[in-house]
């Protein structure tokens, strides 16, 4: 049992013989049903989606339950982390874009640790986070392709990047040609 990321998998669409398939990996906070939002939302676009076991104890627990139960806390710590880190390394690996997601509750050292990795691959990133947590991320939204504050906003994105669909019109927009003038004639 793999938590809520069971169901989430299903959602991921086959791409057309035009399109490409892409791989997403989710990573970060794993106490809301963000993962689940997500899938729906780009549920019409060739994407599968990967991450991390998001069940926190069967995540804990799952090394000393392949490899047998061991005396200490530290080494049974070490088997499940070294078991998860197999699964995430993997994923980040053959992912075309990752998706970290910071809440507010829990700190989520996995995430900064999976965004720093994703950096290191040069893949590129989004995060979600409160505007709250700027500044605390500030270094990992450095690195990242673009920080946002939904999921919402991270579908659209997707949907733009794959698709080349055009963003909804935020309301009272003011067009870049109005504020700039037509062409950008005097870029500053």
């Amino acid at each position: 049992h793999f938590g809520m990321w069971t169901s989430i998998r299903r959602f991921a669409s086959s791409a057309t013989p035009l399109q490409r398939q892409w791989t997403v990996y989710l990573s970060g906070e794993i106490h809301s049903p963000w993962r689940a939002e997500l899938a729906e939302a780009v549920s019409h676009l060739p994407v599968t989606l990967t991450g991390p076991n998001d069940d926190h104890a069967l995540s804990d627990d799952a090394g000393a339950m392949i490899y047998g139960a061991v005396p200490t806390r530290p080494h049974w710590d070490s088997i499940g982390a070294r078991l998860n880190g197999l699964r995430t390394t993997t994923n980040l690996k053959e992912a075309d874009l990752v998706v970290v997601k910071f809440g507010e509750k829990y700190r989520q050292w996995n995430a900064a640790f999976e965004a720093g990795y994703a950096s290191a691959l040069n893949i590129p990133i989004i995060t979600i986070h409160p505007p709250n947590l700027s500044h605390m991320l500030k270094e990992v939204n450095a690195n990242a392709t673009m920080a946002v504050d939904s999921v919402e906003k991270v579908a659209a994105a997707l949907d733009y990047t794959i698709n080349g669909t055009e963003p909804a019109t935020p309301k009272d927009w003011t067009p870049s040609e109005d504020i700039w003038g037509k062409g950008n004639p005097n870029p500053g």
